[in-house]
């Protein structure tokens, strides 16, 4: 699997199209006929996520300012400093009243953004949308891959360190959070399949994308059933939240943890032992994809977003449309899976 962070760049003229500079998020293979612009037109695009001042987000805003000195486009990111879906509508409405040309968006809860994104589109703002793939107000969903394989592959981590078998518990950002749910869901599946002495018990831990609230809450559920063996962990601070947990409870080797997180998170865990195995997408690339996409809709050229699209970026050389009624919902392929072994190649 080529590494979700091989950094290059390139250089083109102005005419030809965007011209690359050197970045986190590798462009040497980029679809410029995609972004470039009739008569070196510029676009306001914002990028609105889930909650800002994590260091998922802060990797994402790296590939979006990458973007904007890429392709001299106006785009920016901007997120509430505590994952909240009042106040991430709150945001959407004030980008409505700016007219910005299109907002990327990273909902925290899909339901709650439908009315403001519907009224987004009505005044002709372009929507593009990731991690959110039943929502229905939005011009492309670009999701990394399918999300169920994507859990599936946490729990044959988590599986094979309980030796397949034991009691386990889950966490969400939120109830609402659409991809989050699919990666449990097919981790759930793929452990009934292929661990059917494993159990999960208690309801999905919502934790609101936040190590703290991960900590408390697995504390609690950890009381309420002493003899959990696994964590499985959706969102990216639960990796931190858990090892935590395992590391001052002296845990290591006796409950496991397999899920979503980065090394500049959850590395002194696994340099550790704590936490065995995270995974994770890039999310610069998928800041810098989605940016992509609003470009090339904004430019008419809808009709090109669909499968089999290269856009160039690891991970997204190959969009594929897993749903016939809903071709504006596209995945890309690949994830990276990160142990004590190989922690070091990941500077994020």
């Amino acid at each position: 699997m080529k590494s979700l962070l091989a950094s290059a760049a390139f250089a083109v003229m102005a005419l030809v199209g965007p011209a690359m500079s050197e970045g986190v998020v590798d462009v040497a293979n980029v679809n410029k006929d995609l972004i470039t612009t009739k008569d070196d037109k510029k676009y306001t695009i914002a990028t609105v996520v889930k909650v800002d001042g994590i260091a998922w987000f802060d990797r994402m805003r790296d590939g979006v300012e990458q973007f904007k000195s890429d392709t001299g486009n106006d785009v920016w990111m901007v997120g509430p400093s505590q994952a909240d879906a009042a106040a991430q509508v709150q945001i959407i409405e004030n980008l409505i009243a700016q007219d910005v040309d299109a907002i990327a968006v990273v909902p925290f809860s899909v339901e709650a953004l439908e009315p403001v994104l519907k009224k987004a589109r009505d005044r002709g703002i372009v929507v593009v949308s990731h991690e959110a793939s039943n929502l229905q107000n939005t011009d492309f969903d670009l999701e990394a891959f399918d999300n169920k394989a994507y859990g599936a592959e946490l729990m044959a981590h988590l599986g094979e360190q309980m030796g397949g078998k034991g009691k386990y518990v889950a966490t969400v950002g939120s109830l609402t959070s659409k991809s989050q749910m699919e990666w449990i869901d097919g981790a759930v599946e793929y452990q009934k399949t292929h661990f059917p002495e494993m159990e999960m018990v208690g309801d999905r831990l919502e934790t609101y994308d936040d190590a703290n609230q991960d900590y408390t809450k697995l504390k609690e559920a950890m009381t309420a059933y002493p003899d959990i063996t696994g964590i499985l962990g959706a969102p990216m601070p639960t990796s931190a939240g858990a090892g935590r947990l395992i590391a001052e409870s002296g845990l290591k080797d006796k409950v496991f943890f397999a899920g979503t997180g980065l090394p500049s998170v959850a590395g002194e865990y696994i340099a550790g032992g704590d936490v065995k195995y995270i995974q994770f997408w890039d999310p610069a690339v998928a800041g810098y994809a989605m940016n992509m996409l609003a470009v090339a809709a904004l430019e008419g050229k809808k009709d090109e977003i669909k499968a089999g699209l290269n856009l160039g970026l690891s991970g997204y050389d190959n969009l594929i449309a897993p749903d016939d009624s809903r071709p504006n919902l596209l995945y890309g392929a690949g994830w990276v899976g990160v142990t004590a072994e190989n922690m070091d190649q990941y500077d994020f």
